[in-house]
């Protein structure tokens, strides 16, 4: 038997960008329930800076995946909210080190509880136990292409 039209549906590829965009409405849903504007993106990267302090832009752009260029307009956006701040950096004079705010600490703990409600929504279809199994089999996936991107995280 060949292939149909609509085996489309049953590719990885498929399947992750209709799981991402699932995800990026059930975060957006979420944020705007506690009345905070940021990002999934933005999230990601806030958190980052708050687990690394002194992280400059190029090591955050590692840590998260994503590219220099738009890295960049996430740090501006961030600092612009107030939730970030820039300096230089004492290891390399040439480079700008990050710091979570106190309002940017605060937005985390404000937005904890949504991105948490945010990941059991997006997995809802799936038991405790398969949605373990899921994120145990992405991971395992993600990191066995993290060089076929064109942002590859730092592992």
């Amino acid at each position: 038997m060949g292939t149909t039209d609509r085996d489309y549906q049953d590719k990885p590829g498929h399947l992750a960008r209709r799981f991402q965009q699932i995800a990026v409405a059930v975060f957006q849903s979420e944020m705007d329930a506690i009345g905070c504007d940021i990002t999934p993106v933005q999230y990601a990267a806030l958190a980052a800076i708050n687990s690394y302090p002194g992280l400059d832009q190029a090591s955050l752009a590692k840590e998260i995946a994503l590219d220099r260029t738009t890295i960049t307009g996430v740090v501006d956006r961030l600092q612009s909210k107030g939730l970030i701040e820039r300096s230089i950096s004492k290891n390399d004079r040439r480079a700008r080190a990050l710091a979570v705010t106190p309002e940017g600490r605060s937005t985390l703990a404000l937005v904890r509880p949504g991105v948490e409600a945010a990941q059991r929504l997006m997995t809802r279809g799936l038991t405790a136990q398969e949605a373990n199994e899921l994120l145990r089999l992405l991971r395992k996936a993600v990191d066995g292409a993290n060089d076929l991107s064109r942002a590859p995280q730092r592992i």
